[in-house]
């Protein structure tokens, strides 16, 4: 399978679920979806033009660093945009119609903040019988009246994301086993890919809900090289965000190291991940040494990524409890709560914006929920009245 390197700004991202395994960036291949026949797309989600003979001799073609294919705007960058927050969802499409008897009807739109929730009990069991009534939520420390809440095995969108440095040569095999296990215990419906990364990000296989196909993207590995770990969570949300068919999204990291590679730091990475509204990151970090900086560097890394997105960071003692773990991820990822609100501060205030949830049910003691804690906000367009439709021609 041929492998496209995929270049990532700083102000770069993948989005929606992704599995992140080691700290390097993923370069994308291409979407595919349950067929394996199915049209391959080039690295930016484009139908491929005519065939051109490749000359073996010569470097894949790489895509200019200078060029930002972020669906939202880098950190780098004034946001002129007038898109609505990432981090919601619309119910209506926020347009003047006219209908046959010649009036106008004004469609104004309405944002709903959706929360993937995780509630366990004091001693760490996932709590599976809560209803609506029970959860409370807060954004900036106002009360919000919860819309929406399911409690069901959604799919979801995910994206492994392995780290392909060279001191996981070692690692790989355990690793890959751990992902299949993992994805072998998921939804039948959920889409994944696989993005193998060291100082670069390779999509060694795109969407689709075929295991063997991405079990042969878990195999395309060559480690060597650094680790950039942040280009590649970020790289990886963008690929989420762009193709996943899933409102539901994960990312999954397995690292073993700091990252040491990176254009983007933690803050940027994290802040992309927040601003695509959704994606939760679960890490597993092989770190052994625990006394050394880097290791102390790259648990703070993974805990905050994390911890910020309302995923959990593992850090196994060996190889052998990294099964365990993956098996864990995906009964997480199959019992959480779907949380749906619409925020009562103005469409118009953007930026950031802290959320909080919190679950009581008589009979199950102190509960503690897991959850992102919070979102970028972006104010919404102008839309046009129905006076002023009406006064064009």
């Amino acid at each position: 399978m041929r492998r496209l390197a995929f270049g990532v700004r700083l102000s770069q991202r993948f989005g929606a679920v992704a599995i992140c395994i080691g700290g390097s960036l993923l370069v994308a291949q291409g979407q595919q979806t349950r067929s394996t026949q199915a049209q391959p797309t080039s690295a930016s989600g484009q139908a491929p033009g005519p065939a051109v003979a490749n000359d073996p001799t010569k470097p894949e073609s790489q895509p200019s660093l200078s060029v930002d294919r972020d669906p939202i705007p880098s950190p780098d960058k004034e946001d002129k945009s007038g898109d609505s927050a990432a981090s919601t969802s619309k119910d209506r499409t926020g347009e003047v119609q006219k209908d046959q008897n010649g009036t106008y009807t004004l469609h104004q739109d309405v944002e709903e903040v959706l929360l993937n929730c995780t509630v366990i009990d004091e001693n760490g069991r996932a709590v599976e019988d809560l209803r609506r009534e029970d959860f409370r939520v807060w954004e900036d420390n106002a009360p919000q009246s919860i819309n929406s809440f399911r409690h069901q095995d959604l799919p979801v969108g995910l994206g492994l994301l392995i780290d392909n440095s060279g001191s996981m040569r070692d690692k790989r095999t355990a690793v890959n086993g751990a992902a299949m296990s993992l994805l072998h215990q998921s939804n039948p419906q959920d889409s994944a890919f696989v993005v193998n990364f060291s100082d670069q990000a390779f999509l060694d296989q795109g969407f689709t809900t075929d295991l063997v196909a991405l079990n042969r993207g878990l195999s395309h590995f060559d480690s060597k090289g650094t680790t950039a770990l942040y280009d590649a969570v970020a790289a990886s949300a963008d690929e989420l965000a762009k193709h996943s068919k899933e409102s539901k999204q994960v990312l999954l990291i397995v690292s073993d190291g700091a990252d040491n590679a990176s254009r983007l730091r933690l803050t940027d990475a994290i802040r992309r991940v927040q601003g695509l509204g959704g994606p939760v990151v679960y890490s597993i970090g092989l770190l052994y040494d625990t006394e050394s900086n880097e290791a102390q560097k790259a648990r703070n890394a993974l805990n905050t990524l994390s911890e910020e997105t309302g995923g959990i960071a593992y850090f196994p003692r060996s190889l052998g409890e990294v099964n365990d773990i993956a098996s864990q991820v995906a009964r997480d990822i199959r019992n959480q709560y779907t949380i749906g609100y619409h925020s009562m501060t103005p469409s118009h205030v953007s930026g950031y914006r802290t959320v909080h949830v919190e679950a009581h049910s008589p009979g199950h003691g102190k509960l503690i929920v897991r959850t992102r804690r919070g979102y970028y906000a972006k104010p919404a367009q102008p839309t046009q009245t129905a006076a002023q439709a009406a006064r064009q021609p």
